[in-house]
């Protein structure tokens, strides 16, 4: 048991910093190559801080382990609201800009809704996945057109900033891809198992070890890139950081790994996880646009309703 808690200690340090150069690398080969600041931003960076998410994911489906393949990524959903524009809206108030990301929030609660239809009958089929799929892979075909459309967008502008400020050259861009790609397959595998072992040792599913432990350790990527974005002024980067890996998550995070291997749904999933991602959803909606900015105020109802979930999931298992 001392062993699996080291593996997930390991494994969840291991995971963050390679999917941050995986990101930096992938982004500065990117730009090398002439893609838009923009689309480095939509695609790279958005791919790349759900990565850990998807391999954890994949790797946990592939596994014969579903619990923790879904509990990742509806869990990292709610993390990503509640736990990481919580802590960011309390550093520094985020404003809303882009009409990108105004118009990517319905978008997302549209999506939950469909998670719901896919949950209703007990299980996530190979057919599932494969209608996931398709939908990101539509929505991502229409938002780089979007994109394309608004040269001035915000969020190109500070993805172009970041880029020039932090060159780096072509031959080092992809010795970083390539390692942090190698790197978070390693720590997926290390991380997949030291949960595993602790869900069998404690006698609790593996959803609750999805839901919380490496739910939150996946989303430590979502967590540092918006709290740097946010102190900088950088409010679309933030922003943009969670709508887009929750979009990733319920789409292409739950559709690879329902392809890989369909998945029996417990009930709580529907009743309890499902409908705790659908209310945060909707109170970022509401936040979003009422002045179009997360206060502080709003984001301590955020956080606290993060607290309120896990110390639920908590009790419910070890309280009897």
């Amino acid at each position: 048991m001392t062993l699996a808690f080291f593996a997930i200690a390991v494994g969840l340090v291991l995971l963050v910093w390679s999917a941050d150069r995986f990101v930096d690398g992938a982004a500065s080969a990117a730009r090398h190559f002439g893609m838009p600041p923009l689309l480095v931003g939509m695609v790279i960076i958005g791919f790349g801080t759900s990565a850990p998410e998807m391999v954890v994911s994949a790797l946990a489906a592939s596994q014969g382990n579903p619990g923790i393949a879904l509990g990742n990524a509806y869990g990292s959903n709610i993390a990503n609201i509640a736990l990481v524009l919580g802590l960011t809206a309390l550093i520094a108030p985020i404003a809303v800009h882009s009409q990108i990301l105004r118009k990517e929030l319905p978008i997302l609660t549209v999506v939950t809704v469909l998670a719901a239809i896919q949950l209703w009958d007990g299980e996530i089929s190979r057919i599932d996945g494969l209608v996931l799929l398709a939908v990101f892979c539509g929505l991502m075909g229409w938002a780089i057109r979007q994109g394309l459309r608004h040269k001035e967008d915000s969020l190109g502008s500070a993805v172009e900033l970041e880029l020039i400020q932090h060159p780096m050259p072509l031959g080092l861009a992809l010795f970083w891809l390539l390692l942090g790609l190698l790197l978070l397959i390693a720590s997926s595998r290390i991380l997949v198992w030291g949960a595993v072992v602790i869900a069998q040792g404690f006698g609790v599913s593996d959803l609750i070890i999805g839901l919380t432990v490496v739910a939150i350790g996946t989303s430590l990527p979502e967590l540092a890139s918006s709290i740097a974005a946010t102190r900088k002024g950088e409010n679309d980067i933030a922003l943009g950081n969670v709508i887009g890996s929750n979009l990733f998550n319920t789409l292409a995070v739950v559709g690879i790994a329902g392809t890989i291997h369909p998945m029996t749904v417990d009930a709580q999933v529907l009743s309890r996880d499902w409908l705790s991602m659908a209310f945060l959803t909707l109170l970022l909606f509401a936040f979003a646009y009422r002045g179009l900015r997360i206060n502080r105020v709003e984001g301590a109802i955020l956080l606290a309703c993060y607290i309120g979930y896990t110390s639920y999931l908590v009790t419910s298992v070890f309280g009897g």
